[in-house]
């Protein structure tokens, strides 16, 4: 689960390469031309930017090819993973070192330091923000330091995105259940802007934060403070391990397209639909991320 999608790294390419390029909205972007450029074969071009098609960034025109539909200057640097900076390489670096089970037991700033080549003061940011998401803490008497129990087995999150199928939906038929409408503004806004070129261009830590308030917000309109509680501890243990997944972002506009969708349905009072559609959903993204199939 750990590699990135190869469709959606050339598609981050192809972004920074028409960024570097300073094309205009508009330009026709080539298949030949991108694939001279990235020194690869059109296959695999021609799915980038059918991707980038799908989150809005360029437009198919039948028979006549790819257009940049904003100017490239408008777009963020692509989230590739190649380039972030020291600190935050070493803390995905170190989450997927923990998920990958070849991170066990307590440690120590100075092991940190050592194993990451990191700073004193490096390993000190990089674990203050652990520390501040709920990722590690400090053990009895300050001594080291300690992962907190957090998902790193597909077996895991399997049983978490089951549990959030029980509790979500249940959420949305709560008695106190009111939709909040500047909530729901602004995560539709958030949502429709994943579908304009957000999925490629968000770090992986906002891309997931998206995402989990989006569901924190619509259980936080039942009113019920325990399921809220509920989905946002799940938020906390589930980060690492979505963390890896979010590398491959080519499965996320479905996942906006049917937010929006959800969004629908409770603005128009149809709750009951919205819950099932909600169940429909949960167990849709659980199949794709776990790979053990729907319903089962």
């Amino acid at each position: 689960m750990s590699r990135p999608n190869l469709t959606t790294s050339m598609a981050t390419r192809l972004v920074d390469l028409m960024r570097r390029h300073d094309l205009p909205s508009g330009a026709h972007v080539t298949e030949q031309w991108a694939a001279n450029e990235l020194d690869v074969s059109r296959t695999p071009v021609r799915k980038a930017m059918l991707v980038l098609t799908e989150v809005g960034i360029l437009e198919r025109i039948p028979n006549r090819g790819f257009y940049l539909t904003r100017d490239a200057a408008e777009l963020a640097r692509p989230d590739t993973g190649e380039d972030e900076d020291t600190e935050q390489s070493a803390y995905f670096e170190i989450a997927d070192d923990y998920v990958g089970g070849r991170f066990t037991g307590a440690f120590t700033a100075a092991d940190i330091s050592r194993r990451y080549r990191l700073t004193p003061r490096q390993t000190e940011r990089v674990l203050s923000r652990m520390e501040g998401e709920d990722l590690v803490r400090r053990k009895a008497g300050g001594r080291g330091w300690e992962f907190q129990h957090v998902m790193a087995t597909v077996d895991a999150h399997d049983q978490s995105y089951r549990f959030r199928m029980i509790i979500e939906p249940a959420a949305l038929l709560e008695p106190g259940f009111a939709m909040d409408a500047e909530a729901f503004a602004l995560h539709r806004k958030q949502q429709e802007a994943l579908l304009h070129g957000d999925i490629l261009l968000l770090p992986r830590a906002e891309l997931f934060q998206v995402n989990a308030s989006f569901h924190e917000m619509l259980v936080g309109c039942s009113g019920n403070q325990f399921l809220l509680d509920s989905v946002r501890r799940q938020n906390r243990l589930r980060r690492l391990i979505e963390y890896r997944l979010q590398l491959d972002r080519s499965r996320i506009a479905g996942q906006a397209r049917e937010h929006l969708e959800l969004l629908d349905l409770v603005e128009s009072g149809k709750l009951e639909e919205a819950s099932a559609f909600l169940s429909r959903h949960l167990d849709k993204v659980r199949a794709k991320k776990t790979g053990l199939g729907a319903g089962g």
